[in-house]
């Protein structure tokens, strides 16, 4: 099949490689010159595990091209996705001005069926507005005649495993008032279906607000945690030991049940804010997701406390370690890292800071600057004379480090861990002095 992917970000470059390495036509459009220019040579402007080398593959052997030309794929392809990002406006709301831009573009460009499929991130309603954009530029051009159809079909990539979770989705949610055009959908995703379908057609509507609900209730999940996480500490249970118990419960299971420092990213921030600004739009208190946002803002600061509490107020000569910049592992993605919130934090105090993340240096240098700031190639570089090292981001090689080698690196023997990522026992036998989180401090 024929489509085109509007959009050559995050979304918009997986989907469309992920189509493509499924036999399909697949033109991704971007407005960004230098990005398409970078992709015909196989630059990828994002890291995520095993993507550069499916890219690759795929416009080698010419089922993958690159244009700024939306009209290229236009009038090939039969179906129109717009994976353009909605980035939150001051209230929280998701600003649509890039998606409308692109339904506009496409009617006044347009020459024939197609259908545009909305797989940005919208709050509900937008594919009537969506609708209604194509619609009025086909009346300017005097075609009104026109056809085409409106789908939502939100993306639900984990960063990190995202090629994993389209070609294997746990579900596929098209939402679409056309049952033609929903047979036409299944087709298309008939490929990534081998195993049983997964393809769950809906309406518009309630498709639109499935994304922000999902996000919402995992975003939900992680606060609920990070806020028992403190009863732990205070009466002496162990989170870790909770959580064993709870997500045993077939009815609760296991996923996103782990307390730290909090959530970060593109994805659970912008749309907890976004589904907030909805619900108030329809005159609703979203009682239980501010919570949830208060939560986690407070979860990086009673980090801060942690490491307050130990060295005092006054940071000035102290210089700390830390292990892990990106929001989450297998990412260079810093948007609302809570490593941002942490350091910046500490900083305030007088702190300075020895740091490394295995992919996503290039990018924290951008967001951190290089004040009080020195990025290590290695990280076992980070520790050399530090005052205590920071466990921020949970990345595999940080999981079983040599601790006795960590010993005769760092200043002092301290940790202030926010991902759980050791037994305390072990911590207690090595002679750290171990900070984590809802569970005993040991020292």
């Amino acid at each position: 099949m024929k489509l085109t992917i509007v959009g050559s970000g995050y979304v918009g470059l997986v989907s469309g490689t992920c189509f493509a390495e499924m036999g399909n036509d697949v033109w991704c459009v971007d407005i960004d010159e230098k990005k398409i220019e970078d992709l015909k040579k196989g630059i990828i402007p994002i890291y995520e595990p095993g993507l550069e080398e499916m890219v690759k593959r795929n416009y080698n052997e010419g089922r993958l091209r690159f244009t700024t030309n939306l009209k290229e794929g236009l009038d090939e392809s039969l179906f129109m996705f717009i994976a353009v990002g909605t980035p939150p406006d001051e209230d929280g709301s998701a600003d649509l001005k890039h998606v409308l831009g692109v339904a506009r573009e496409i009617g006044q460009k347009m020459e024939k069926y197609c259908i545009i499929v909305n797989k940005s991130t919208v709050p509900v309603g937008t594919g009537e507005r969506v609708r209604k954009a194509v619609r009025e530029e086909l009346e300017a051009r005097n075609k009104p005649e026109l056809e085409f159809d409106i789908v939502s079909n939100p993306e639900f990539l984990k960063e990190g495993d995202a090629i994993e979770d389209f070609m294997r989705a746990d579900r596929v949610v098209v939402g679409t008032d056309n049952v033609r055009t929903a047979e036409l959908m299944k087709e298309l995703y008939d490929p990534f279906q081998r195993k049983g379908n997964k393809v769950l057609i809906m309406d518009i509507l309630s498709s639109e607000l499935t994304k922000y609900a999902a996000n919402a209730m995992l975003a939900t999940r992680i606060s609920f945690m990070n806020e028992l996480s403190m009863l732990c500490e205070s009466c002496g249970a162990d989170i870790e030991r909770v959580r064993e118990g709870i997500g045993s419960d077939s009815r609760i299971g296991r996923s996103f049940l782990f307390a730290g420092v909090g959530y970060g990213g593109s994805c659970f921030p912008k749309d907890v804010k976004a589904i907030i600004q909805t619900m108030k739009e329809h005159g609703f208190d979203a009682k239980v997701l501010n919570a949830v946002e208060e939560v986690n803002k407070d979860q990086r600061e009673r980090f801060v406390d942690k490491v307050v509490g130990h060295f005092g107020e006054d940071l000035s000569g102290l210089t700390f370690g830390v292990w892990g910049l990106s929001f989450k592992p297998q990412t260079d993605d810093m948007r609302e890292a809570p490593s941002i919130d942490i350091i910046n934090n500490l900083k305030a105090r007088g702190a300075v800071f020895k740091v490394h993340d295995p992919v996503a240096m290039e990018v924290a240098k951008s967001v951190l600057g290089n004040e009080s700031i020195e990025y290590c190639a290695n990280y076992y570089d980070v520790l050399r004379d530090v005052d205590a090292l920071l466990l921020v981001t949970e990345w595999h090689q940080f999981r079983r480090p040599d601790f006795d080698k960590m010993k005769t690196l760092m200043k002092n023997a301290v940790i202030f861990d926010g991902r759980n990522q050791y037994e305390l026992r072990r911590m207690e036998d090595r002679g750290f002095v171990y900070y984590s989180i809802g569970r005993a401090i040991v020292k």
